[in-house]
């Protein structure tokens, strides 16, 4: 199973978002914007890519839009009504309101200001908007029987969101662009831990760290105080909707507090009662503070912007002017800065991102005057278009408010998702290069940033759903258990008595332990063991109350545990063509399989030391005899001493009444056990095989702990 991914923009660059994702049989294509800084037919994805013969709706089974901004959805109206694609799009209910305003202010820049006439109308953009499908967050909406979509918050602007998309055992996330920072208006992204295949990111600020907002602020505040006690003009491009809201309520408050009121602020391109109409209609997208001061007070009924008039521009004085749009690539943002850049007083405060390609990108580019330099700026000499050169003596600053998450933010996503795969979009190629390392590098999940038209194939690994016997899972977890609170250094007072094998990580019976000592020396083993019963029955009590202990600091949270069972397949009776997968205790498969008789066969690696168990004996028996035969018998490993040393461990540990059998070689070397229908052969080196019928599970059971237990 395999998910590509193509972005036919945003590919190792920022602008004309459009990212094709093939999940399963699906093909989903992920916003549909416009290039900011082209003006021929490069401003729009290449659509070919999807089909030669513009059979779009037959190869793509929705468009999902994430947000409003036009290199997001400038290029929709295009590929439905001008294209030819009929098939659904999704985006939220804010974003549906939205996008036909900006997109309409876009056309009228482009066909009524510019004169192009290979452009989408306004009935184009109506129609577009019929066939759109609004979602609300966290709601998952059917595609169709396979494919499924979820929205979640992503901050950014208002409507904004994340779009999570599933189509069977596959999944990807697509973020769009995202803030994991709240701010004065708006939340931050969140996601549910979906894990998905694929998370594809924005990476606008792959290497970008924010300092301080707060300090960005003062920042700001200050600089246009300064401008306009000189009697200077402040020009700030924005967008009409999204980050000029927030700087709205920071320098609104600000006039207030500094009575300002005299020095005029204006907001350009009549959207500034449209957009506090849509504030109000979906308040419930703002964060926390909007939505309890909304009774009292509307936060984005500004007290002292006031609407801009064309012929103001050339007024006296000084004065504040937030003007679209926001790179400076037209429109009344652009004009106005024409006029106001030759004047040494005047400033322009760049509060966002700039596409290569803009005049605002140029500016920024050229750093006349960086954020912290407060010299006369040097005059520069700027080319609009390819006609227009204009000289530049105006402060240029960049005060970054952008809504996209920065490199901090980006990590805390990822680990927020916690994807398989990773893909970076909408980015510069040399800043996602250096992301994708840090990604690699500190998370270990692989990462990509593939070139517009380059195809990305991810392999993606298929869920099997597997029954686990609850007995099963219950011993797993406490063996786990026991070895976990051992390996985190749990203390155990009891006197200090090896209770606690260290080899086995497992909790062992002190009586046994003590025994261990006296495998060769029968006579006086049995001598001393009955001397010793009451002392070892009064620490077994203490062995007891220890496991108790040791159960209760058990009882942790546990995330992963490795199982191991027998795995059984038996078809399901409500499907003839597929299998239901049981994993097993090894005493349950028979009676699970009902089959009468079974035989089973495990495999074990011993790994225990010869020389441990001679010791003992050497410690226990003073004949010099013995000395020498065990010193003898310390080369190498020796079969005949290692199956000599299992059988009479399984005879003290096992019941009583249970017959051992030894099978010898012509050298009356033991070289295999035989218990009941147990049977425990040596294949090599330390390598045993364990067999046995069905009817003898808890036997074999038993006897492969004990030998675990002593390996």
């Amino acid at each position: 199973m395999t998910i590509k991914v193509v972005p036919l923009g945003a590919g190792q660059d920022v602008g004309r978002s459009c990212v094709i994702v093939t999940i399963g049989n699906k093909n989903i294509m992920f916003d549909c914007g416009m290039h900011m800084g082209m003006n021929d037919a490069r401003r729009f994805p290449d659509f070919s890519y999807i089909s030669k013969n513009g059979q779009f709706t037959k190869v793509i089974d929705c468009v999902i839009i994430t947000h409003f901004h036009l290199d997001h959805c400038g290029a929709l109206p295009f590929f439905t009504e001008m294209c030819g694609y009929d098939g659904p799009i999704y985006m939220t209910l804010p974003t549906k309101a939205i996008c036909p305003i900006l997109l309409e202010d876009y056309r009228k820049i482009t066909v009524e200001k510019k004169g192009e006439t290979n452009f989408f109308t306004a009935q184009m953009i109506k129609d577009c908007m019929k066939k759109v499908i609004p979602v609300n967050l966290h709601q998952t909406i059917k595609v169709d029987e396979e494919l499924s979509i979820k929205a979640y918050y992503a901050g950014h602007v208002l409507g904004a969101a994340m779009f999570y998309a599933k189509v069977g055992d596959e999944s990807v996330v697509y973020t769009g662009d995202y803030n994991m920072t709240p701010d004065r208006h708006l939340g931050s992204a969140w996601i549910d831990q979906v894990k998905p295949d694929v998370l594809i990111t924005e990476t606008t600020y792959a290497t970008t760290i924010r300092d301080s907002k707060r300090g960005r602020e003062r920042d700001f505040l200050k600089r246009i105080h300064e401008c306009v006690e000189k009697g200077g003009k402040v020009l700030i491009p924005v967008f009409a909707l999204g980050r000029v809201q927030e700087l709205c309520i920071l320098i609104d408050s600000y006039w207030e507090q500094m009575n300002l009121g005299h020095i005029p602020i204006y907001f350009s391109a009549g959207l500034a009662e449209k957009a506090n109409l849509y504030y109000k209609l979906f308040i419930n997208w703002t964060n926390q503070k909007i939505k309890q001061t909304f009774v009292k007070r509307n936060m984005f009924d500004f007290k002292h912007i006031k609407p801009f008039q064309s012929h103001l521009v050339d007024a006296p004085g000084a004065m504040v002017l937030f003007a679209t749009p926001g790179m400076l690539h037209a429109g009344a943002s652009l004009e106005v800065f024409k006029k106001w850049a030759p004047n040494e007083l005047n400033m322009t405060i760049i509060p966002g991102y700039c596409v290569v390609g803009t005049v605002g990108n140029k500016l920024l580019t050229t750093n006349s005057t960086s954020a912290t330099n407060d010299q006369k700026p040097q005059s520069q000499m700027v080319e609009i278009d390819k006609k227009t050169t204009i000289e530049v003596k105006c402060k240029i600053h960049n005060l970054s408010f952008s809504a996209h998450a920065d490199a901090k933010g980006i990590l805390q996503l990822i680990k927020m998702s916690n994807p398989r795969n990773v893909i970076l979009v909408h980015g510069e190629k040399e800043k996602m290069g250096f992301l994708s390392q840090k990604i690699i590098k500190e998370m270990g999940v692989n990462c990509y940033y593939p070139a517009n038209g380059v195809t990305i194939i991810i392999d993606t690994m298929k869920s099997i759903p597997i029954d686990i016997s609850l007995n099963l899972l219950k011993r797993q977890i406490l063996d786990y258990s026991y070895q976990y609170n051992n390996n985190n250094n749990f203390n155990f007072n009891n006197n200090n008595n090896n209770n606690f094998d260290n080899n086995t990580n497992k909790l062992i019976d002190i009586k046994n332990n003590t025994s261990t000592l006296f495998i060769n020396n029968n006579n006086k083993k049995k001598q001393q063991q009955e001397n010793k019963d009451e002392e070892n029955d009064k620490m077994e009590e203490e062995s007891f109350i220890s496991s108790n202990n040791l159960l209760k600091k058990a009882r942790l949270p546990i995330s992963t545990i490795p199982i191991q069972g027998l795995m059984v397949s038996k078809q399901d009776q409500s499907s003839s063509n597929s299998n239901q997968l049981k994993l097993l205790g090894m005493n349950e498969v028979s009676k699970e399989l009902s089959i009468k008789e079974i035989e089973m066969q495990y495999s074990l690696n011993l790994n225990f030391n010869n020389n441990n168990n001679n010791n003992n004996n050497n410690n226990n028996n003073n004949n010099n005899n013995n000395n020498n035969n065990n010193n003898n018998n310390n080369d190498g490993n020796n079969i005949s001493l290692n199956f000599e040393f299992l059988a009479n461990e399984l005879q003290r540990l096992l019941p009583i009444g249970i017959n051992i059998e030894r099978l010898e070689d012509c050298f009356f070397k033991p070289i295999s056990l035989k218990i009941k229908s147990v049977s425990i052969q040596h294949i090599s080196n330390m390598n045993i095989i364990v067999k046995w019928l069905h009817k003898d599970d808890n036997l074999a059971t038993h006897i492969i702990s004990i030998l675990k237990s002593i390996s």
